[in-house]
Parts: C-alpha cells; sequence; structure tokens
C-alpha cells in the first residue's frame, strides 16, 4: 500500500528533526504531531492544543521552516489544525500567526529633506504600504463580556458597524493594567477590517508615536511626512495615550485630532487613568480627550473570571475540572493578565511535567509563578482603618465637615484609596460623601505636599499605611 504524499513528507520531516533534537525534545513536541493534508507546498498537521502550537511558534519556528524547504522545496508552508476538545470542528492556523489585517497603499506628500515648503513648492507622492499593527487573535470573539466590560464592548461593537460615525468618537477607554482596553481596542479595528477592507486602520501605541515625532522633528520637513501620514488614517488607535507626556508631541498630535475628527474619521485611546487624570496634558487636547465617550473597564467580578477561564482553556484544547477553574477564579481576583498567566502557566507545568492540573498544583503555580493575591483592600477597609486611627465615625468621615481633622482624614482616605488600591477618582468621590473627581485630586496632592512639610503629618500617613498593610494580608 502506497502512503500519501503528506504522511511521506512529515515521516521525512521526522527524520530530520529526529536527528537534530534532544531525544526528550524530539517525542514531547514532535511524536505527538500528526499530518493531516497537503495541497500544493502547504502541509497541514494536526496538534493535541492551542498551547502546544503556540510553544512550536515560539522555540521551534525557525528549525521547522528550514526543514520543511529542504523536504518539501522553496515554497513550503505549514498550517496547524488544532484537534477539538468537543464536537466543535476543528481550528485551522497559517504558521507564523498569519490573517493578520492588511491596509490598502495610501499616497502620502512627502518633501525632500532640502525642500522649503511654501505656496509655490510641490510635494513628492510616495505610496505607503501601512501595516495596521493588530494582532488577530483580538477580536470580539475571544472577548468575555461582565459587567466589568459590557459597556465597553457594546460601543466597541456599534463603532464597528458605523467607524466615525456615532457619537462614541472618540472612545477613551481607561482603567488599571490588564483589564483588556488593548485587546478591546484592536477588536475594534479587527472587526472595522473585517467590515470595511477599503479603511486604513492603524493600531499605535503613544510611545512609539512619540518616538516618531522626536525623529521627525531632527530631520528637516519630515514632520510634514509625519503629520501628512497619520492624517492619512480612517481609524487610528492609540494605546496607552498617557505616555504621550511631552507637549511637542502633544501638539503635533493635536493637529492630527483635529483633521481625523473634522473628516469623520475613528479615534480610539486607551489610558490607565481617565481623562481628569491625565495631569501634563494641555487643556485644550484634554477637551478632545472628553469629547466623546469615555468608559472605564473594571475589576472582572468572580463569574467574568471563570468565564474567561473556561474559554481559554477551551482555546488551548485542554478540559481543566471545576474545582481547578474555580479556584483560579477565587484566588486571583486583580485583572485578566494574572489570571491568564496563572492559566497557561499550570497548563504548560501539566503538560511539560505529564501531570493532572489539580488544584494543588494550581495553588502551587499561584503562590509560586503568578504571586497570591494577598491585597484585599477595598476603599471600605481604608475608610475604617482611617476612622479607627482619628477615633471618628465613618458618618463624620462621610459628612461635609470642615472641621481641620476630619477633613485631613478624609483627604488621607481619599490619598490612600488612590495609592493603595488605584482607584479612579471618580470611583473614590463617589465613595467618600459623592465627592467629584477634583476634590479627590486636590486631596491627594495636599497630601503629598504635607508629608514633605510636615513631619507630624507624615507620621499620620505612615502609621495608617502600616494598619492598612496588615488588614490587606
Amino acid at each position: 500500500m502506497i502512503e500519501e504524499k503528506h504522511i511521506v513528507v512529515w515521516n521525512n520531516c521526522l527524520k530530520v528533526f529526529e536527528g537534530i533534537l534532544e531525544p526528550q525534545q524530539y517525542s514531547t513536541w514532535f511524536k505527538p504531531i500528526q499530518p493531516v493534508a497537503m495541497q500544493d507546498s502547504t502541509l497541514t498537521v494536526s496538534v493535541p492544543s492551542e498551547f502546544f502550537r503556540e510553544y512550536l511558534e515560539e522555540y521551534f519556528l525557525d528549525m521547522i521552516n528550514k526543514v520543511l524547504k529542504r523536504v518539501i522545496g522553496a515554497d513550503a508552508k505549514l498550517h496547524y489544525r488544532v484537534r477539538p476538545v468537543t464536537k466543535q470542528p476543528a481550528m485551522t492556523y497559517p504558521a507564523a500567526h498569519g490573517n493578520v489585517p492588511v491596509n490598502k497603499t495610501i499616497s502620502v506628500p512627502t518633501y525632500s529633506p532640502a525642500a522649503n515648503p511654501g505656496p509655490f513648492v510641490y510635494p513628492g507622492i510616495q505610496r505607503v504600504q501601512v501595516n495596521p499593527q493588530l494582532n488577530p487573535v483580538y477580536c470580539f470573539e475571544n472577548l468575555i463580556a461582565g459587567t466589568c466590560n459590557k459597556m465597553g464592548i457594546t460601543a466597541g461593537e456599534s463603532i464597528s458597524v458605523n467607524p466615525g460615525k456615532t457619537a462614541f468618537n472618540p472612545l477613551f477607554l481607561f482603567g488599571g493594567p490588564g483589564l483588556g482596553k488593548t485587546h478591546l481596542a484592536q477588536a475594534i479595528g479587527n472587526e472595522i477590517k473585517k467590515k470595511y477592507p477599503e479603511l486604513v486602520v492603524l493600531y499605535v501605541p503613544a510611545n512609539r508615536f512619540k518616538t516618531q515625532y522626536m525623529d521627525a522633528v531632527s530631520v528637516k520637513n519630515k514632520l510634514t511626512d509625519f503629520l501628512a501620514f497619520y492624517m492619512k488614517m480612517d481609524v487610528l488607535i492609540l494605546d496607552d495615550i498617557q505616555e504621550l507626556a511631552t507637549p511637542g508631541a502633544q501638539n503635533a498630535f493635536f493637529h492630527v485630532f483635529n483633521h481625523l475628527h473634522q473628516s469623520g474619521k475613528q479615534l480610539v485611546f486607551t489610558s490607565d487613568r481617565s481623562p481628569a487624570d491625565l495631569q501634563s496634558f494641555e487643556e485644550r487636547l484634554l477637551s478632545r480627550l472628553k469629547w466623546g465617550l469615555s468608559v472605564e473597564l473594571q475589576i472582572p467580578d468572580f463569574a467574568t473570571r471563570l468565564e474567561m477561564l473556561k474559554a481559554r482553556s477551551f482555546r488551548e484544547g485542554i478540559m481543566l475540572k471545576d474545582d481547578v477553574l474555580v479556584y483560579l477564579a477565587t484566588r486571583i481576583k486583580t485583572n485578566f493578565r494574572e489570571l491568564e498567566g496563572a492559566l497557561i502557566s499550570l497548563i504548560a507545568n501539566a503538560t511539560l511535567n505529564h501531570k493532572e492540573a489539580t488544584v494543588d498544583l494550581a495553588e502551587e503555580i499561584v503562590g509560586k509563578i503568578v504571586g497570591e493575591q494577598k491585597n484585599d483592600l477595598t476603599i471600605d477597609k481604608v475608610q475604617n482603618v482611617v476612622c479607627e486611627y482619628f477615633n471618628i465615625s465613618r458618618d463624620t468621615l462621610l459628612s461635609p465637615s470642615r472641621k481641620r481633622q476630619i477633613v485631613q482624614a478624609r483627604q488621607i482616605s481619599m490619598y490612600m484609596s488612590r495609592n493603595l488600591i488605584n482607584c479612579s477618582l471618580s470611583t473614590i468621590g463617589a465613595e467618600t460623601g459623592g465627592k467629584d473627581h477634583a476634590t479627590v485630586l486636590h486631596a491627594c496632592t495636599t497630601v503629598a505636599d504635607l508629608m514633605t512639610t510636615d513631619r507630624l503629618f507624615k507620621q499620620y500617613v505612615s502609621d495608617i499605611e502600616k494598619m492598612l498593610v496588615t488588614v490587606g494580608r
């Protein structure tokens, strides 16, 4: 019986891999791979899980590519098929993260370094292929909706249907680290590219925008090219906008913002703080950031954390027991990123060491690799400790009293809530007698100033912080 072509090709590849790799590596990562099909120069292989595929891509991709080209030819390509854990059809992935969105070529006017742009100088035209910088994994399908992010997802889906034509322009997403801001922002970009392939979408971290600006101003007339490039975007997604701290970069972005917004183009921003907290920003730019819709992504509740773990473990091709998932969702509360990191670490340890993914192993992972969540502080606990220290009631702390001791206690509670829990100014204000964000910001600034000038006040803050560290354990 003659073996099919894909089996013959893969067996020839395995002979090469076996001669290159350590026996343990070969047995763990290549023997489980099964050839599925071959069309032209594209070989499709089946792998046990999404984690398995990602590990191959991370550590063996260059070697695999060289061996495939040696066995198949220069045009060799590899596709993975992840084996399903239920009756759901297998998912197929091109190697090296294919299916990345592609923008059309745009024309950008440029000036030569020797030129002196003026009313009688005509720029040249440069054809530019813009890489949208979007990760196809960051899509709406992979987002887990909960009370923590439902408003942001709803707004994002609305924008992806009518980019630039909704009231959500700009969309400003803010919240602590690991809460899904980048995922949601890129999901909007990916969905727009899916619905409107002709639109030019660009995702860029604010730090890269700032670096590009600094490079542009150092070369004559390159700033004109820089601005012309960004003004050609149909959808601009600027991540971590709080990094845009330098006045020059803010001024350049101000003009880009005005041009795109007035042209009906879509703008999406993310930040680790609300627009009100961006103290180093020019007022004219801040007013524009507040123009559309600002959405705070909050810490996920237990149900959302558990749903996220179930979805991600399915994507990895691993069926974990409910008690393991419940344990992880219970112990890791801060953000999605740490939760996902714990899950991947658990799967990796179980796979590589041929262990069962149990609660005991999960506890070991949480304690040693990710770090157990020890800070259970809340605004209520902060306020209770402050009240205990100053020997006042909570009603008194939250009252409008202007007595010096009460005001200082109230300001310290706001300061501690901001610095130890990293709550937003609006949340702290709402929990402190309905104060607005400006009052909270003033309180935090006042406490910081007094700590440098008043030794007794600094002792108050130090004592309370020690008490709160004990409470948070």
